[in-house]
């Protein structure tokens, strides 16, 4: 995907577009246009480098005193120019195609991630890495994420897969399908996600759908909520839907593609171990 420079050298990176960045030398001013690539510089050892950063960015702490250009939907561009970065970091699937293509008529170079699978992360990283000139931190933190999916793997669940349905949203109920690296890690667990066969990636689902899914543990919830009040408010449902389990995993942890998905993982497991273990 791309070749490690010297410091100082031109780099060249192919983006989730295709489309091949290239750089005179190591960024050394960037933007970032949401909170997970945020997480994704600092990973790659570039934190430093950083001169404006999305709404939300609030991982590492470091990254909550920077300038805030907006959110991945809507990016104040005028202010993004003032900080003159040399390179602009966008997410594919959030932000709009017109705003990345509104900050390259102004020269800029912008590159555009779209990491939609687990082995995705890693390479991310790396892809950063090289574009920053830290390429020997970007590598080693590609080879720490692929060793933990590595341990995830090698703990696969055997027997029945648990029937798990994951929200991400409670008014309206919305859920994932099977393309959503979310649904990875439920079946990288043993689990199966109830809902993995709609065709939107994040479909709003019904109470009724939700009963005849009949799923044996609900995960998820919102930022605004704790492990306390996620229990709550599923206990206060009608039954069965009160009587299973259900438990709180942090959206950063597992909604945003960053090495902080292995913790979110390791949280999916334990929980679907709890249900199979109650079988017997």
């Amino acid at each position: 995907m791309a070749a490690a420079p010297l410091r100082g050298e031109p780099v060249e990176v192919t983006d989730d577009r295709g489309v091949i960045i290239r750089l005179q030398r190591p960024a050394q001013r960037m933007v970032t246009l949401t909170p997970h690539l945020t997480e994704l510089v600092f990973a790659a050892g570039a934190g430093a480098r950083l001169a404006g950063v999305a709404r939300f960015s609030n991982h590492p702490p470091e990254a909550r005193s920077l300038p805030v250009v907006g959110d991945a939907l809507h990016v104040d561009v005028e202010r993004l120019l003032v900080l003159k970065p040399d390179l602009v970091l966008a997410w594919r699937s959030g932000t709009p195609a017109e705003t990345v293509a509104r900050i390259e008529r102004a020269g800029l170079p912008v590159f555009v991630s779209d990491a939609a699978r687990l082995e995705e992360v890693g390479r991310g990283i790396e892809a950063l890495a090289v574009l920053a000139g830290t390429p020997g931190t970007g590598a080693a933190a590609r080879a720490a994420f692929a060793r933990g999916l590595g341990e995830l793997r090698a703990r696969r669940r055997a027997g029945t897969p648990v029937r798990v349905f994951y929200e991400i949203w409670p008014a309206p109920l919305m859920t994932v399908n099977g393309r959503h690296v979310i649904s990875e890690i439920i079946d990288l667990c043993g689990g199966i996600n109830v809902f993995g066969g709609l065709r939107p990636l994040t479909p709003e689902v019904s109470r009724e759908a939700l009963l005849a899914a009949r799923p044996e543990v609900a995960l998820g919830g919102s930022s605004a909520e704790t492990a306390t009040t996620f229990a709550a408010r599923w206990a206060g449902l009608p039954p069965p839907l009160s009587m299973m389990p259900a438990h709180h995993i942090a959206p950063d942890l597992i909604q945003r593609p960053t090495p902080r998905l292995l913790e979110g993982a390791r949280q999916v497991c334990m929980h679907l171990d709890a249900v199979r273990a109650a079988r017997r």
